[in-house]
């Protein structure tokens, strides 16, 4: 039993952080990126698929081509301000907010992809940054859906899920770092 003042393992969230040698390789394409009219067309034309980023979700939103699960933190790297109402035609489906510090993939925001998936959709809201949101979607998503993420200044990456992507994310997920974080609300006292 901890002493009195002491946070127990108990208290912390799982979490992996992103260490400074695998940035660049997380930075990499893993799909073709298009941007314009050619991204809105390839959006139209999708059949199961999520997102992963504010515009992106926004902008299939826009094209009235709804993704099963949209990953949003309500900012952008442009400073774009997005109404939180961009999204509520996503969030009537189902509605989650999590936390995910940057830089890190918490096993609450793996955990709310899961659930949303086979809940059969909705919108995430993550407090902190939603960038690694983009592993949890590959990595939970159907074989045959395609996984979208921003990619500030040059367009959005569309990623077809099957063996070897997922494969691919189980890899880059074993080289992150595992890591506690203190619970919303635990305190170390």
């Amino acid at each position: 039993m901890p002493r009195a003042g002491t946070r127990s393992a108990s208290s912390d969230a799982r979490a992996w952080a992103v260490p400074d040698a695998l940035r660049p390789t997380l930075a990499e394409r893993y799909g073709p990126v298009y941007s314009g009219d050619e991204a809105d067309r390839r959006v139209r034309a999708l059949g199961v698929f999520a997102t992963c980023g504010d515009r992106v979700t926004r902008r299939a939103i826009e094209l009235d081509r709804m993704p099963l699960v949209g990953v949003v933190d309500y900012k952008t790297r442009r400073q774009e301000e997005i109404p939180r109402d961009a999204f509520d035609a996503l969030g009537a489906r189902r509605r989650v907010r999590v936390r995910n510090p940057a830089g890190f993939l918490t096993e609450e925001l793996r955990a709310a992809v899961r659930r949303t998936i086979a809940a059969g959709g909705g919108l995430i809201e993550v407090d902190g940054e939603e960038d690694l949101g983009s592993l949890a979607l590959v990595e939970s998503m159907p074989n045959g859906s395609t996984v979208l993420y921003g990619i500030p200044g040059e367009g959005v990456s569309f990623v077809l899920v099957d063996p070897i992507a997922k494969e691919h994310v189980r890899l880059l997920i074993g080289q992150l770092e595992p890591r506690r974080l203190p619970r919303a609300g635990a305190s170390a006292r």
